[in-house]
């Protein structure tokens, strides 16, 4: 999973995106353009399959 569809998901902004899973903006823009796959993992249950997990690309 990109970490900017996951930001686009939640309005474009890394702010939204960090409320969602608890963590701060700062963390987001820690992650470079893959999201760490627990935290995939995590998108994809809290948007209901949405935003897949991609473990091959992690």
């Amino acid at each position: 999973m990109k970490t900017q569809d996951a930001i686009e998901y939640y309005g474009g902004k890394k702010i939204d995106l960090a409320k969602a899973l608890g963590i701060s903006p700062s963390a987001v823009t820690m992650w470079g353009d893959k999201v760490p796959l627990l935290r995939q993992y995590q998108l994809e249950r809290l948007t209901k399959g949405r935003l897949k997990a991609d473990p091959v690309a992690a």
